[in-house]
């Protein structure tokens, strides 16, 4: 029996953009907030997703999203992702990846066998992921901006230029 639409539920983490903005200079907080409060208005499509602000120098903030995230991963869940508080954050070697997934040991196990963890692979995907990320938001800011499409386009057919990369796609 096939689904019914009613059935879909989605479940956002970022708000990218709006008419006349791009919201890659609002923190993750701010992001969440403002899918909660939209997720509210969703009538059942759109659900609030579970998140959490971790002190990374504070090891009781530490052990409870660890907590959080063992309970989440042994109940079925898939995992959690980990980002910086800011939606572009720059470091010592210049842009910061902007999410980690950090997906729970059985869901690893089943989906994408032992070699998931080897160095090789998850460079080769980090490096990806930081070019892709680089390219989607200036295609937003172009889009935004009310550049010709031409313009929006080169930037996606970059990222599809990247993907045929042969990175292990199930990373």
């Amino acid at each position: 029996m096939a689904g019914r639409l009613d059935d879909l539920k989605l479940a956002p983490f970022h708000l990218l953009a709006t008419e006349g903005a791009v919201h890659a200079d609002k923190d993750h907080v701010w992001h969440m907030e403002t899918l909660e409060r939209a997720c509210r208005h969703g009538r059942g499509l759109l659900l609030a997703t579970p998140h959490r602000i971790v002190d990374l120098i504070d090891p009781q903030s530490q052990a409870e999203a660890t907590a959080w995230w063992v309970d989440l991963t042994a109940t079925g869940g898939e995992g959690m992702v980990v980002k910086p508080l800011g939606f572009v954050t720059r470091g010592k070697r210049g842009l910061v990846q902007p999410a980690v997934k950090v997906r729970g040991r059985e869901y690893l196990r089943i989906i994408y066998g032992p070699e998931y963890t080897a160095t090789g692979n998850l460079g080769a995907k980090r490096s990806l992921a930081m070019r892709e990320f680089a390219l989607g938001i200036e295609s937003l800011e172009r889009f935004v901006r009310g550049e010709p499409l031409r313009r929006v386009h080169e930037c996606v057919f970059g990222v599809l230029a990247l993907e045929s990369e042969p990175v292990d796609p199930r990373l």
